[in-house]
């Protein structure tokens, strides 16, 4: 067990920063500082044809303009894809995961409802395909990722519960819904991992103690939780803090065209006008 509480802020580098990052950012640096921990920056760029180079450039960049430092060096996802293999096939060893071959269009034909993201809920086609099917499909090399047998992992690790913390140092738990995910994707067609698997084992490599997020991965805790049960990986405590919205009421977004803090920097804004701007002003 570590000494101290260890957080980490791990952004993707597919895009610059927002305002939203920055909430998560300076909300995690003051927990840590709050609980006499240490924040780690940690990349998780799994995803090779959207991460770029600048993108993790610019992370830093913003990072230390909002006057923010972490300890090196720091993890990079890309460079752990073995360690999420061995996760992958100790599931697969334990009969816990299935190969789908479905594509994203027939899952959205044959949903039976949506996940707690609002996603198509896959109805689990390919979890009864006859052994020969698959094993035809799996020669023919059809493309594939691999899916998570959650009904039969929850019997196997029965039920769990997700401990959340605030700053006050109060704790609180919940049951763990992982259920609710259906046989979420363990392993995705295009890369040898997917976040759910690859955060849960690299928040147990680092030994993270302590996870700050958005609310928008409130749901997502309880898949999480599901594979450090089956994975005998330590569970953190857990806060998921309010998202920032724009004037829609709709939480900022790369995808959506967000500005950026390097958007805000060029018009003349200074790291302490976003602190400030988020509540994080720095007394004096």
């Amino acid at each position: 067990m570590p000494s101290r509480p260890v957080l980490r802020f791990a952004p993707s580098p597919n895009g610059r920063l927002h305002l939203g990052h920055a909430y998560s950012a300076l909300f995690t640096w003051s927990v840590a500082e709050t609980l006499g921990g240490v924040a780690l920056l940690r990349i998780e760029d799994i995803d090779a044809q959207r991460c770029k180079p600048e993108f993790d450039v610019g992370i830093r960049e913003d990072l230390a303009w909002l006057g923010l430092s972490w300890p090196e060096p720091v993890l990079r996802q890309s460079t752990r894809f073995e360690a999420y293999a061995e996760a992958a096939g100790r599931l697969r060893e334990m009969g816990l995961v299935y190969p789908c071959f479905c594509t994203r269009k027939q899952v959205a034909e044959r949903a039976t409802g949506t996940d707690p993201d609002g996603a198509p809920l896959y109805p689990g086609t390919c979890r009864h395909l006859p052994a020969q099917q698959r094993a035809d499909r799996l020669a023919q090399r059809y493309p594939y990722q691999w899916r998570l047998l959650t009904d039969k992992a929850l019997a196997l690790t029965g039920p769990l519960t997700v401990t959340s913390f605030d700053i006050k140092g109060n704790l609180a738990e919940r049951p763990a819904e992982p259920q609710k995910w259906g046989d979420a994707v363990i392993v995705r067609k295009d890369t040898p991992t997917s976040y759910h698997l690859a955060v849960t084992v690299d928040d147990a490599f680092q030994g993270v103690t302590h996870v700050t997020r958005g609310m928008d991965l409130y749901h997502a805790t309880d898949l999480h939780r599901l594979l450090q049960a089956l994975l005998s990986l330590p569970a953190p405590l857990y806060c998921h803090h309010e998202l920032v919205v724009d004037e829609g009421d709709i939480k900022l977004a790369k995808s959506r065209g967000s500005k950026s803090l390097a958007d805000l920097r060029d018009a003349g804004w200074t790291g302490e006008d976003v602190r400030a701007r988020l509540g994080f002003a720095k007394p004096g």
